[in-house]
């Protein structure tokens, strides 16, 4: 038997069309008397006993009526827990019977019944260990002639199923289909789904383009293949800008496709067109917020050359929204290298923001940065600086960052990250500090002194040799002499 006559037949004609004669086999035997049997056989042979419990019957004239909705409302519920379950084999069988809601006598949940039994069935067959790509293209066909107002959808859904297993022509060929597909009367949302097709043939279109720009950054100008080969990476690249250019107008977040574009201006020439696009794609109102949009546009500038200030000012609406991102250490040298005091000031923010966050607490580069400019700052006369980043962080950055258990962590994994955290944390946690309080004993490394000598001493004391301080430590301390002496910074 072949792998898709094994899987249940979700999509079957018998499922999907004739739903009378499918809607009889929910219904276990009767007897003489029209009592209810205490099972209920589904199409596919199933044994549902859970059925039983939500199919009641009326005595109405001597017949018996099914209570319709509560049999698919309790169907579906037991599909969508199939399925968060990963029970795949018990979801499509669940399914066999959930067909029969296309026949609702409600009219507004016979409307909405083929879009859920579409992304119910898709997921279904999607990860199903015997379903196949015919089965799926079966089904998939099928539902597009039932749920008719959900043509374009499904045919999107279908190319993007094409495409991850690698059918690239069979996904164009589809979303060619779906382009130039009409149907009632021409809708806003109608327009989207028809761009983002168009949108999503562009970008394999680019796939193509950028294999055959491959093809040609390999010849010689001089080959006579060469010629030839350009023209056809034009005209690729052509047939992608009218495919994608008008979806990027639209509000949205387009991230793939304003890439794919802007890489083709660039290749051009046409560098104020790709920098047009990127800069309403970062700042225009009507769009959503978009991390990504000012990536983009950051390192498109890079890639220009463009002055510092257009730099910072990019990366300035990115820390807004990411403070934690990795472009946050190139912003901070960017803060760093200006002439404006208000950005030295904002260069110290920064780094505070970033080591705010659970992922960069093992960041050396960002400890190390902020070791030397704290140490700056302070040498610099301004004090005020560090104590507002401190203010607000006093009370759990310790705990945090400088825990005896991080100490003894951060020594057995990366000795650098120890030392530089140890020299944070004795220029930031001052011997008088308030977080040394009598109510809170469990906080053992109150004093500055002790918590920079017990972290930079934690290898010697964990290996039961005498305490020996590593070089790189000694280095540390004796370099960060200010005003003739070491001394933690008063920071209350």
């Amino acid at each position: 038997m072949s792998r898709a006559a094994s899987l249940p037949v979700i999509y079957s004609a018998q499922s999907v069309i004739g739903m009378s004669d499918f809607s009889e086999e929910l219904k276990g035997p009767v007897t003489d008397d029209e009592q209810v049997e205490t099972s209920v056989l589904s199409g596919a042979g199933m044994h549902f006993p859970w059925l039983q419990t939500y199919i009641e019957t009326v005595a109405i004239g001597g017949k018996r009526k099914k209570d319709f909705a509560q049999t698919t409302s309790a169907c579906l519920s037991f599909i969508q827990e199939a399925l968060l379950k990963h029970q795949w084999q018990q979801a499509a069988e669940y399914m066999h019977s959930y067909f029969q809601t296309l026949e609702d006598s409600d009219s507004y949940k016979r409307q909405a019944a083929p879009e859920i039994i579409w992304k119910l069935g898709s997921e279904i067959l999607f990860y199903h260990p015997k379903s196949n790509v015919e089965t799926f293209n079966t089904f998939a066909d099928r539902m597009k002639n039932i749920g008719i107002m959900n043509y374009l959808k499904i045919s999107l859904q279908h190319a993007l199923y094409l495409l991850h297993h690698g059918m690239l022509e069979d996904a164009k060929r589809k979303l060619s289909e779906a382009e130039t597909w009409r149907h009632g009367e021409k809708t806003s949302s109608r327009e989207i789904l028809i761009n983002l097709i168009q949108a999503y043939k562009g970008l394999l279109q680019y796939y193509t383009w950028s294999k055959k720009k491959r093809e040609l950054s390999k010849l010689d100008k001089d080959d006579y293949a060469y010629s030839a080969v350009a023209q056809d990476v034009f005209n690729h690249s052509w047939k992608t800008s009218v495919n994608i250019s008008a979806l990027i107008k639209i509000p949205g977040v387009w991230d793939p496709f304003v890439k794919s574009y802007v890489e083709m201006l660039e290749f051009y020439g046409d560098r104020d067109g790709a920098q047009e696009v990127l800069t309403n794609y970062a700042y225009d109102e009507k769009f959503p917020s978009n991390p990504n949009a000012h990536i983009y546009l950051y390192n498109f500038l890079k890639r220009q050359k463009a002055p510092r200030s257009k730099l910072i000012s990019v990366l300035k609406i990115l820390y807004q929204i990411v403070p934690s991102h990795k472009l946050m250490l190139e912003f901070h040298t960017l803060l760093r290298k200006s002439e404006k005091e208000e950005h030295h000031k904002l260069g110290l923010e920064v780094l505070f923001g970033v080591l705010d966050f659970a992922g960069c607490t093992k960041n050396i580069t960002a400890w190390k940065y902020l070791a030397k400019y704290v140490k700056k700052t302070l040498m610099g006369n301004h004090l005020v600086w560090v104590q507002e980043e401190w203010k607000s962080r006093k009370n759990w950055w310790p705990s945090f960052h400088f825990s005896y258990f991080w100490a003894k962590s951060d020594w057995k994994e990366d000795t650098a990250l120890a030392c530089e955290k140890a020299f944070v944390a004795g220029l930031l946690l001052g011997k008088e500090s308030s977080w040394r309080s009598k109510n809170r004993p469990q906080t053992i490394m109150a004093d500055s002194f002790f918590l920079a000598w017990m972290a930079i001493c934690m290898y010697s004391l964990g290996t039961g040799d005498r305490l020996e301080i590593p070089l790189a430590c000694l280095e540390m301390l004796r370099t960060s002499k200010l005003d003739g002496g070491w001394a933690p910074v008063p920071l209350e």
